[in-house]
């Protein structure tokens, strides 16, 4: 899967095949770190998906921003 396609997955513009391909798709864009740098709503879903451990956070080092109210 390629950003574009995780982005519009995710913004729902673009149907998954099925949860798995939809948590992929956040999973791609917390590891890149775009789940953070699109508008808010991205940031804080992913933390949410995080939080109840759909996902997992970033592991290169960085933190995700922790001044998310989810």
């Amino acid at each position: 899967m390629d950003k574009l396609d995780a982005v519009m997955i995710c913004e729902g513009a673009m149907p998954p095949r099925d949860e798995k391909e939809y948590l992929q798709a956040w999973q791609l864009l917390v590891d890149t770190g775009m789940a953070w740098k699109l508008q808010g709503s991205f940031g804080r879903c992913a933390e949410k998906l995080i939080q109840a451990g759909h996902i997992e956070g970033r592991n290169n080092g960085e933190s995700t921003p922790d001044t998310l109210q989810v």
